[in-house]
């Protein structure tokens, strides 16, 4: 593992004990609880540096909140409309995706992000 000061190892151990894909904010508050004294812009900071390395996932749902993901292997999301809740969708990857689009496009694709949008099982239940 890479070494990383006390508050971005913090910050990515509590990424990668949920599987919410929390939003910096919600982070943040969690984290405090660790180091109490931790600001946001640190957490924001880290974030952004842990994204650019490759050691977690950064993705915006389609509600302007920008959210992260602990789990850096290929995997797809859903995303609620109704309770705005992002959870993973257990399916294999179509591995073929970015070499397909590469060809039709004449471009070259470093990856893709997929989300899938609706009511969650939980939201349509209790409708």
């Amino acid at each position: 593992m890479k070494k990383f000061s006390r508050q971005r190892q913090a910050i990515l151990e509590c990424l990668k004990n949920t599987n919410c894909h929390p939003s910096a904010g919600w982070l943040y508050d969690n984290v405090r609880k660790e180091i109490p004294n931790i600001s946001l812009g640190t957490v924001y900071r880290n974030l952004a540096e842990l994204s650019q390395s490759g050691d977690i996932l950064s993705f915006t749902p389609g509600d302007g909140t920008e959210r992260f993901d602990g789990n850096t292997k290929p995997h797809y999301h859903f995303y609620c409309s109704s309770c705005r809740s992002v959870i993973d969708v257990d399916i294999p990857t179509i591995e073929d995706l970015d070499r397909k689009a590469a060809e039709t496009l004449g471009c070259e694709i470093s990856y893709h992000n997929l989300i899938f949008y609706g009511i969650c099982r939980n939201c349509r239940e209790s409708q």
